[in-house]
């Protein structure tokens, strides 16, 4: 060979008089080749030190050993949220000692939606996980019209129909509630998920399952809805004590949006567990940091990646039927409830 290229399937099929498939189906351990042209396939890999890749794989397995892991949201956020970090460690960690290769992908916008309908459509991929899911979003309809495997982290709804691990979101949130309650709070008000999403829905059904158990009534005037950033949070503690001074604790529906209700607190002059107690949801690794450590739900988001991963590899190469998983949560007791 002359310079430094890389030898290619093509290369090894002209060395080996044979066609490219057959060289795929040597690759791939396939019986479908003569002992003769098996010989020669492997004096040429041999020769000319040829490593196959997953092109070479998929003219046989009709894989590409790529996945995608979808994320329809921007750079700040997934920079911002140690929720998609640890998810993104989880894949990461599932895919490791394996082939497959894991392209990450941000949907911001049509142009980029159009890139990934592209290719699904061309097959690039084998499957995808597709994070941060709203009820309305096209985006799993339109993969499962295409057939593409997906594992969705969280649900559309109670209903849904594609594979998904999920947290037990209203079980937690209702474990957060009833440790507010039972330390003798009895006006707790609740900054919500995006309501459009299945997590902020339920995170808001097990405050409202942990008054009822209690006989206590709840009020709409005690819910504000947020966004799961910081500012969100803080913003909704804002009108929260506004319509609602008298509150003496809040169960935010992340870590994240808890750590702007606790500057919000800070800047009214609230004490914090005195005047307000305040409890999170994820236990991310800010929980340990705030100022006093926050109480929080912990949900296994790396454990949640990797079952995704998991069950994406079940289907794409073992054809195994839609699996939903719901990871059990456990409730964090810290220095601000």
């Amino acid at each position: 060979m002359s310079g430094n290229r890389r030898p290619t399937i093509k290369t090894v099929a002209a060395r080996a008089g044979v066609g490219r498939t057959t060289v795929s189906r040597v690759v791939n351990g396939s019986d479908l080749v003569s002992a003769d042209a098996r010989a020669r396939v492997l004096a040429a890999i041999k020769e000319l030190n040829y490593v196959p890749n997953s092109v070479a794989r998929g003219l046989v397995t009709n894989r590409t050993d790529a996945v995608a892991l979808v994320i329809p949201e921007s750079e700040s956020r997934l920079g911002s949220e140690p929720f998609f970090a640890a998810l993104i460690r989880g894949v990461s960690s599932a895919f490791a000692d394996s082939c497959t290769q894991l392209q990450l992908m941000l949907v911001r916008d049509q142009a980029e939606r159009d890139q990934l309908t592209e290719s699904v459509a061309a097959r690039r991929v084998d499957g995808v996980l597709l994070v941060s899911v709203h009820s309305e979003d096209r985006l799993p309809g339109m993969l499962e019209e295409m057939g593409l495997p997906t594992v969705l982290a969280g649900r559309r709804d109670a209903g849904e129909r594609l594979s998904y691990v999920n947290s037990d979101n209203a079980g937690g949130a209702a474990a957060a509630v009833r440790h507010l309650l039972e330390r003798g709070r009895r006006r707790i008000a609740t900054i919500t998920g995006p309501l459009d999403m299945d997590v902020g829905r339920s995170r808001l059904a097990g405050w409202r399952t942990a008054h009822e158990e209690a006989g206590v009534p709840v009020s709409d005037r005690m819910i504000e809805a947020g966004d799961f950033t910081e500012e969100g949070g803080a913003r909704a503690m804002r009108l929260l004590l506004e319509r609602v001074p008298d509150l003496d604790a809040v169960f935010a529906a992340s870590d994240l949006m808890a750590v702007g209700a606790l500057a919000e607190l800070r800047r009214s002059q609230r004490q914090v567990p005195g005047d307000v107690a305040v409890v999170g949801f994820e236990d991310s690794i800010l929980a340990r940091h705030t100022n006093p450590p926050l109480t929080t739900v912990r949900q296994p988001v790396e454990e949640l990646g990797r079952t995704m991963a998991r069950i994406l590899t079940d289907i794409t190469r073992h054809g195994a039927p839609r699996q939903q998983v719901t990871l059990p949560t456990e409730l964090v007791v810290r220095e601000s409830s």
